[in-house]
């Protein structure tokens, strides 16, 4: 076993030099070291940052460096993140702020400044394609990069690139970040989640199966709370399950879904990494801990998921001309509501008054547990008409008000101003 271990090639993640096997590093004597059979052959990889809002915000207040950060909304309010000193807690992003106040109650909560992370992104967006133009986002803290081809160019292996790239974040931006490489996307995206946070993982061709063998349903994009309830009824609990399951079976009990779980519990993703991808839809949406009919907490949590998308929506400058409203049953049944709008929009106050009758509507199919908005059928700002309802004489009004307000909020944090439906449970 050791003597495999001494014969593997291996990387100083401190001053990147290789070599075979061993502890530490002959150069620099730093213990942190990777060492995998196929070090060099993989160039797949996936990028997240770690807690990222809440690294920018302890970057630039070095007072909280050491204290547990949240990153948030006010009493009231939810989630956004929250640092991992936080995390072993049990805070979670997209939990409400009571409740994780009680988990942690000596955690700083500070607002979230959008403009500032948009910022910061862009500057590792920049290091990115220093190395490869061939970069797909997926959202403001994490991408993935293919590295085929780059070794040439830079006479460096991929592994090599991305510990560079990391240690470029920390040094020029104060910021971490987790590294995963495989030989597709879906392996990486699992090896990046593997030591967070500064963590770097490998999985190779060679033991895709056997690793995966091992690992949960849930380890698997799209299998959220309720595809896993149904897989478990199934007697479906590891991904071990689904390979001993034949693949006709798997598609007849769960349709497409089930020729997905067939080929991604092997391993195989044909995916590829493309910068052209478009940005289909902006959303977002969260989960009550309790499930709730209570017209004054949906009608909160509405507004406040609709100024997350508007945000994120003029982050990208884009806009959306169709905004969508999602809910989830307690019986886990969805309802999604559709309103295609005469203009395209990204302003908050439009896709809430657009979204909010549809809720109104549903509130009788209650109680909920989930609750979700976005906008689809993008566009660039630059290239949208935002031209006022005139049959709502005060949308002019409201629209140079939540401009205004988005100037005071970049300024001075998302709390500075707050609407009063923003401050519902």
């Amino acid at each position: 076993m050791d003597r495999m271990v001494l014969n593997l090639p291996s990387l100083c993640r401190d001053c990147l030099t290789t070599f075979e096997g061993g502890a530490r590093c002959p150069e620099c004597g730093s213990p942190r070291i990777i060492s995998h059979p196929e070090l060099f052959d993989l160039s797949i990889a996936h990028m997240d940052c770690d807690a990222f809002y809440a690294s920018v915000e302890k970057r630039d207040n070095p007072d909280l460096k050491d204290k547990a950060v949240i990153v948030g909304g006010g009493t009231r309010g939810v989630v956004s993140t929250c640092c991992y000193i936080a995390r072993i807690k049990g805070v979670r992003s997209a939990m409400p702020m009571f409740q994780a106040r009680k988990l942690c109650p000596e955690a700083v909560i500070v607002p979230g400044r959008m403009s500032v992370y948009v910022e910061v992104s862009r500057a590792i967006r920049a290091m990115m394609q220093d190395l490869t133009p061939v970069i797909e986002p997926l959202s403001l803290d994490e991408a993935f990069l293919d590295l085929t081809g780059t070794e040439r160019l830079y006479g460096a292996p991929p592994v090599v690139q991305m510990a560079r790239l990391v240690q470029r974040m920390e040094e020029e931006l104060g910021i971490s970040g987790s590294v995963g490489l495989s030989h597709n996307k879906f392996l990486a995206k699992i090896a990046s989640d593997l030591e967070k946070p500064r963590g770097m993982s490998l999985i190779g061709k060679a033991e895709t199966f056997d690793f995966l063998q091992k690992q949960k349903v849930g380890i698997i994009w799209g299998v959220g709370a309720a595809m896993r309830q149904t897989l478990e009824r199934n007697g479906i609990r590891t991904i071990a399950d689904i390979t001993r399951r034949d693949r006709k079976d798997l598609s007849e009990r769960f349709g497409g879904m089930g020729e997905r779980l067939y080929h991604l519990a092997r391993g195989e993703d044909r995916r590829r990494i493309s910068n052209r991808a478009p940005v289909k839809s902006i959303s977002k949406e969260t989960t009550f801990s309790k499930n709730t009919s209570s017209a004054e907490i949906l009608d909160g949590q509405l507004w406040r998921l609709t100024e997350q998308v508007a945000d994120r929506a003029k982050a990208r400058d884009m806009a959306g001309k169709i905004v969508t409203l999602k809910l989830k049953t307690a019986k886990f049944r969805q309802l999604t509501r559709r309103v295609t709008l005469s203009e395209p929009t990204q302003l908050a106050d439009v896709i809430f008054e657009t979204a909010r009758p549809l809720l109104e509507n549903e509130l009788p199919n209650g109680p909920f547990r989930l609750i979700g908005v976005g906008i689809s059928g993008l566009l660039d700002a630059a290239d949208a008409d935002f031209s006022e309802d005139l049959l709502d004489e005060n949308a002019p009004k409201r629209a140079a008000v939540e401009r205004a307000t988005d100037k005071i909020r970049a300024k001075y944090g998302t709390a500075a101003i707050l609407k009063g439906r923003g401050l519902q449970k």
